[in-house]
């Protein structure tokens, strides 16, 4: 299996998870200039800007996949997520930033995983 195959299979389960949870999924693989954002969801009111990082095994030596989301990425998520928002007319909705891991054994879900950064 390619990795590309492998992290779109990792996300089609992340966003499988978070609609049987009840989130709304607005959009996957949003991207803009230099940043990308794996799935856009709405649970209630709050717009949820998830990052999906997998792994194929269960490794300690590899670090967990939420380890992945580095402080650079997270504000890449972030301005393409002010853009989402400004695009969509949604400037005043409550955010939240999630990672969701997926591996082997199922998919973790990290709420409020980071805060925004510029």
């Amino acid at each position: 299996m390619s990795t590309v195959s492998f992290g779109r299979g990792a996300e089609t389960a992340a966003a499988e998870y978070l609609a049987s949870r009840g989130a709304e999924i607005l959009c996957r693989n949003y991207a803009v200039r230099g940043a990308e954002i794996d799935i856009i969801a709405r649970e209630g009111t709050c717009i949820i800007f998830a990052e999906v990082k997998a792994s194929a095994n269960e490794s300690a030596a590899h670090g967990a996949p939420r380890e992945r989301v580095t402080q650079a990425k997270q504000r890449r998520i972030c301005r393409a997520a002010l853009r989402y928002l400004q695009e969509n007319g949604l400037g005043e909705a409550p955010v939240r930033f999630d990672v969701l891991e997926v591996t082997p054994s199922g998919v973790t879900h990290l709420k409020a995983a980071f805060e925004y950064a510029e």
